[in-house]
């Protein structure tokens, strides 16, 4: 039996990275660990849904949503659920 890196099976199941198939997992998957830290980062700071969303103005269902799909993000809201809702700062970077 021979082990496949997830990267082959990547590759092979999406395309190579550039292709647009490729790029648009690539993207969901990133929206999945936005939706993710700030969940990771919410329970941290033990806030449920609802005081967060007090925090940022925002609906809990809206927070509910972001946590488990974040695909609609805004930069804006997520720089205010960072900066307000937590008191932590958001780090970007770009990769070429």
């Amino acid at each position: 039996m021979s082990t496949r890196s997830w990267k082959k099976i990547k590759d092979e199941v999406y395309g190579k990275q550039g292709t647009a198939r490729r790029d648009a997992l690539e993207r969901e998957f990133d929206s999945f660990k936005i939706g993710l830290l700030i969940k990771q980062a919410r329970e941290k700071k033990q806030l449920t849904q609802e005081e967060l969303a007090d925090r940022v103005d925002k609906k809990r269902s809206y927070i509910s949503r972001l946590e488990n799909d974040s695909g609609n993000i805004t930069l804006k809201t997520l720089f205010d659920i960072v900066e307000l809702g937590f008191g932590g700062k958001v780090k970007i970077s770009i990769d070429l």
